[in-house]
């Protein structure tokens, strides 16, 4: 309970403070452009101390100032700031510093988020924005989003934020960063992508940006620019328990940091429950599932949500497959499809399914582990949504 109080009580102070400021710029509301769900460490999670971590993230809408959120949710200990700047991406972009209630360095107590003041660095929809962070003291394991599919960049002793290094080491997690938000010209709503690795984007091209939700951003800015994707899956999560550590806390418990927290939020699409079905562990029922499914249904409504259910792809040739979790699959789908308890359905499995068997995906649109999408999966599944959903 004590770190759900310290959460809403830096949101709270982000948010009056960011009201101050934001009194006669572009726009007096904030919008998410980029989102990674922070998970608790692993035992083998990466830990720095005097050094400098520099991430690259791409924004999915444009606007006149940005600000950064850091992440120590799961830190045991205050997490020491010494130093961050943002940059546009390409050799023209010159480091600009953050602040922290007006100061360059800050520290994070454990289990909270760290909201940074604005900045005024203009950006564009599908700017790469690289972040670069020095961490002078110990920080203990990394409060990171396990699967960025995304490299980040590790330096030698030092502060590097206002220079360019030489990495080290690098990894594919996002570390101690979980949102940069925009502040728009024009009023803009965020559209949050909500589910596990599926949305996450295993199995897509590392550093590429070919995730589902990255394609359906690309998509929506072809025809509006006045929407945003805020993708907030976590590899291997469930729906409605916790797994292994990166695998992040279940969908009902994350859902209203992840969700009903980010700012401008209209729609949230929910794709999950497929780790739940695959369980060894003794797998819900539909019935349990679907209860899951109402909760978080119920709770984007409260909030003025709008809440499109996915259907669950096939995953038959994977490790995992067994006869009764396929038909637990079976049983949520159709309910997904038929009860009328979203606000609109999304039918994933109907275009990625092999029509002559449809347990498994088309094989030319899976990674090779028959459970994820590649780069042409995730393109079909971007493509076949309505954009008139977003309207």
């Amino acid at each position: 309970m004590k770190r759900w109080i310290v959460l809403a009580a830096v949101v709270a102070l982000a948010g009056c403070t960011t009201s101050s400021m934001s009194a006669g710029g572009p726009s007096s509301s904030w919008v998410a452009a980029w989102g990674a769900s922070p998970t608790p460490p692993m035992p083998d999670s990466k830990s720095f101390e005097n050094q400098t971590v520099r991430q690259i993230v791409r924004v999915s809408t444009a606007g006149q100032q940005l600000r950064v959120r850091l992440t120590n949710e799961y830190g045991e200990a205050p997490l020491e700031i010494g130093a961050v700047t943002v940059s546009l991406a390409g050799a023209n972009g010159a480091p600009v510093p953050l602040t922290f209630a007006g100061q360059p360095s800050t520290s994070i107590p454990r289990f909270s988020p760290m909201v940074s003041d604005p900045v005024a660095l203009p950006v564009k929809a599908f700017d790469q924005i690289v972040i670069t962070t020095y961490l002078p003291k110990a920080t203990g394991k990394c409060t990171c989003h396990a699967l960025g599919v995304s490299n980040t960049e590790i330096s030698g002793p030092g502060d590097f934020t206002r220079s360019g290094f030489t990495a080290v080491d690098k990894f594919t997690q996002r570390a101690f960063v979980s949102a940069i938000e925009v502040q728009p010209t024009t009023p803009t709503r965020s559209i949050v992508t909500f589910g596990d690795s599926i949305t996450d984007g295993l199995g897509s091209t590392v550093d590429g940006n070919k995730r589902w939700p990255d394609v359906l951003a690309e998509r929506l800015n072809a025809v509006r620019k006045d929407r945003s994707i805020v993708n907030e899956g976590i590899s291997g999560n469930r729906l409605l328990s916790f797994g292994r550590p990166a695998a992040g806390e279940a969908g009902v418990s994350r859902f209203d940091r992840d969700v009903l927290s980010i700012p401008n939020a209209g729609w949230v699409t929910v794709l999950i429950g497929v780790n739940d079905m695959r369980r060894a562990d003794g797998r819900p029922s539909p019935e349990v599932m679907i209860a899951g499914y109402r909760q978080v249904i119920d709770r984007a409504h409260a909030h003025g949500l709008k809440v499109y259910g996915a259907t669950v792809l096939p995953y038959g040739g994977s490790t995992a497959y067994t006869p009764e979790g396929e038909a637990i699959r079976q049983a949520v789908n159709s309910w997904i499809r038929t009860s009328k308890a979203f606000d609109a359905v999304i039918d994933f499995d109907g275009v990625m399914k092999d029509p002559a068997d449809p347990t498994r995906m088309v094989a030319n649109l899976q990674v090779g582990d028959w459970l994820h999408p590649n780069d042409a999966g995730y393109k079909v599944m971007a493509d076949s949504i309505d954009l008139s959903l977003f309207n």
